[in-house]
């Protein structure tokens, strides 16, 4: 009973604890993700692996992509798996912005080309290409959206 009672109490501890540092203005210094700029879109893309490739996209992603992305302009917001099988084992579902359509459409273009990228992608498809599918919407945010 000692026991559950301590794990009770620590939980609460926890819990006010990271309310109060959530909602503290300490944390202002911290970016948000609600700082949108104007013209400001977000692109979600899917990913699909080739047959038993996931690992090596989300490797290549890690160690390659996200990096490329920043360096032509595109923000990276955040990268997802499904939580259940089987598309745990094949889907890899991204988001980034962009200050605009534009924008998108020049960062495209010249992360395709950029010749850095271009040798890690090649290197990673050399048994076959990893992606085996990509899908893409982009979006904007709606006027009640705490991501903007």
């Amino acid at each position: 009973m000692m026991r559950k009672l301590g794990v009770t109490v620590l939980f609460v501890a926890v819990f006010s604890a990271g309310f109060v540092v959530g909602n503290s203005k300490t944390f202002e210094m911290w970016p948000t993700a609600n700082a949108q700029k104007p013209g400001r879109v977000f692109e979600l893309r899917t990913y699909t692996a080739s047959g038993g490739r996931m690992e090596e996209l989300k490797t290549r992603f890690r160690e390659h992509t996200m990096r490329y992305f920043e360096k032509h302009g595109m923000t990276n917001i955040g990268y997802w798996t499904p939580m259940d099988a089987p598309a745990s084992q094949t889907t890899l579902v991204y988001l980034l912005s962009h200050s605009s359509r534009e924008a998108a459409k020049e960062s495209w273009a010249a992360f395709a080309k950029d010749p850095s990228w271009v040798e890690a992608r090649t290197a990673s498809n050399v048994k076959g290409n990893i992606v085996a599918k990509t899908e893409s919407i982009f979006l904007n945010a709606a006027d009640f959206s705490q991501l903007k």
